[in-house]
């Protein structure tokens, strides 16, 4: 199995341990390539739209397209993001801007139709499901058919504050969600996903896009037609 993990802050503090220790439980043979924000790519989105007409002009393509390459060719996506006032960390939400373009409004990528997610996050005190929605919501408008989440609060500033029954019990969770990630299927694609779709190939269709780069983009792929993502896996 093919893995890549994102982790939303360059130390390795709560939430990192909390990824870790899944990695560590799933037991089938794996293949991990690892990124932190902002370490592996501080930038910001610029808002020039330069990536909708080519996604090799953005300026930060060469930075952002080796975490991009490794995600397309992963069978299980991770990401790790504490909580940082209710919401993700600006590394990873910078991350997220970055990759716009994935969108089922823009150009999606066949290859994400076929992933397993999961989103962890974990925080002192409230605000861990907070971090975790708008990294799921992002993952969804990818085209990522399975998305699971982790939010926990371990009542701690850091991993070697966390009480040994907290983690006990994040031990016991991991051991239980990696028994399921072991299993190397390929997930389906829900009514949800799949009427989404269906709403932006008819938007593309009546010339609403961001750009005719994009309208030709999904004519190049059958998908304006009757070819769909998802039938190709």
């Amino acid at each position: 199995m093919k893995i890549t993990v994102i982790n939303g802050q360059n130390h390795k503090g709560s939430t990192y341990n909390i990824g870790k220790m899944l990695l560590d439980n799933i037991s089938c043979e794996k293949n991990v390539s690892e990124f932190f924000l902002p370490k592996d790519l501080n930038c910001f989105c610029a808002g020039c739209y330069t990536c909708i007409e080519d996604e090799t002009k953005c300026p930060y393509y060469k930075e952002k397209n080796v975490i991009l390459r490794e995600i397309e060719q992963s069978d299980l996506l991770v990401f790790t993001t504490p909580n940082y006032c209710m919401a993700p960390s600006a590394p990873m939400k910078a991350f997220m801007d970055l990759s716009f373009t994935y969108w089922l409004s823009h150009k999606p990528r066949e290859c994400m139709f076929n992933k397993r997610a999961v989103v962890i996050s974990s925080t002192a005190g409230m605000g861990a499901k907070q971090a975790i929605k708008p990294v799921a919501r992002a993952l969804f408008y990818w085209g990522v058919p399975w998305i699971k989440s982790y939010g926990i609060s371990v009542q701690a500033m850091n991993w070697n504050g966390v009480l040994q029954k907290k983690k006990a019990k994040i031990e016991k969770d991991m051991k239980s969600f990696a028994k399921t990630l072991s299993k190397s299927t390929t997930p389906s694609v829900s009514i949800k996903t799949k009427l989404m779709f269906i709403m932006m190939a008819n938007m593309q269709k009546s010339n609403l896009g961001s750009s005719p780069t994009e309208k030709k983009y999904w004519e190049e792929h059958g998908w304006l037609g009757k070819e769909r993502p998802w039938k190709r896996q």
